[in-house]
């Protein structure tokens, strides 16, 4: 069950991030998606969804390798 709950927390910034990288990709070759009025308000919105992403997924991975010791000794509790 707790398997599943973390994947499903890990999968909506993933799809995000995913997304993030098609909309900078289409505004790269100037296609505009429906919601945004131009390239330059979509390439911004796919950087900030890429980013958010990247960084909610790299740290779920870091709290749980945290909570394991498995990280190095500058990043443990003292």
């Amino acid at each position: 069950m707790m398997r599943t709950v973390a994947f499903l927390i890990l999968l909506v910034p993933g799809i995000l991030a995913a997304w993030g990288v098609k909309l900078m990709r289409d505004s790269l070759f100037g296609i505009v998606n429906p919601p945004f009025p131009g390239t330059a308000p979509q390439t911004i919105a796919g950087l900030l969804f890429f980013v958010f992403g990247i960084f909610f997924v790299g740290g779920f991975i870091f709290h749980r390798d945290k909570k394991r010791n498995k990280v190095q000794k500058r990043f443990k509790k003292r």
